[in-house]
């Protein structure tokens, strides 16, 4: 299993708020993804997609992403072959907002310890009854929160996870608040958190594992985009 990062190179076409940039660079890839055949099929699956995107970055200190400004946008997958054809399809593709130019591509080591996972963008856990806070408890997140990155794991692999697995030591919520996320007219309500990764073989298979499809739901949308830190 390896986890492949394709920094994305993207010019603004237009001046777009911080809040509104995630529709925006979802379609953008939405829109390359449907123009082939294979992967008009995948994008329509309601199958795990196995690959995550974070928001552009740098961030502007106003909020506002710059018309004719270069920022670069994140997409990690498990995938090599997805990842191959968002390399080849997005330069040069557009929309009315957004124009890839080009980007680089590398693998992260999967030799190395990970202490900490902590999210970029907010974990969503979609529920029928909203925010996760008002009708969880917090053992019944976390179970889920894992569970979710289990089956992710063992669709992807194949292989059996015990279900007794440690994840992590503690976890931590950076946010007072939910962190919303706009989602097909209305708004996701999500987390930042900080994991501390446990130090078994399982765990760390898990934890580098999520940093090409993200914690919890909507990883595709730009939901859950985690980043590392190294024993």
């Amino acid at each position: 299993m390896k986890v492949f990062e394709f920094q994305c190179k993207i010019k603004f076409l237009k001046d777009i708020e911080y809040q509104n940039v995630y529709e925006k660079t979802t379609y953008l890839l939405d829109s390359v993804l449907v123009k082939d055949e294979q992967y008009l099929k995948f994008h329509g699956s309601k199958d795990y997609k196995f690959y995550v995107t974070d928001a552009p970055w740098p961030v502007e200190a106003d909020g506002i992403y710059k018309k004719n400004h270069i920022y670069t946008l994140r997409i990690r997958s498990v995938d090599g072959n997805l990842i191959e054809f968002f390399i080849k399809h997005l330069y040069q593709h557009q929309t009315k907002e957004l124009l890839c130019i080009g980007g680089e591509v590398r693998m992260l080591n999967p030799k190395r310890m990970i202490s900490k996972l902590y999210s970029v963008t907010p974990v969503i856990l979609k529920n029928d009854f909203g925010y996760w806070k008002a009708e969880m408890s917090l053992p019944e997140y976390e179970e889920r929160l894992v569970v979710n990155l289990m089956k992710k794991y063992q669709s992807f692999t194949g292989e059996k996870i015990e279900d007794d697995v440690h994840l992590y030591d503690s976890i931590l919520f950076k946010n007072k608040m939910p962190v919303k996320i706009p989602y097909k007219n209305i708004h996701l309500l999500g987390d930042k958190i900080d994991l501390e990764i446990a130090n078994n073989e399982m765990a760390q298979k898990l934890a580098y594992f999520a940093l090409g499809v993200g914690l919890g739901e909507n990883n595709s949308r730009s939901c859950g985009f985690v980043n590392y830190k190294y024993l």
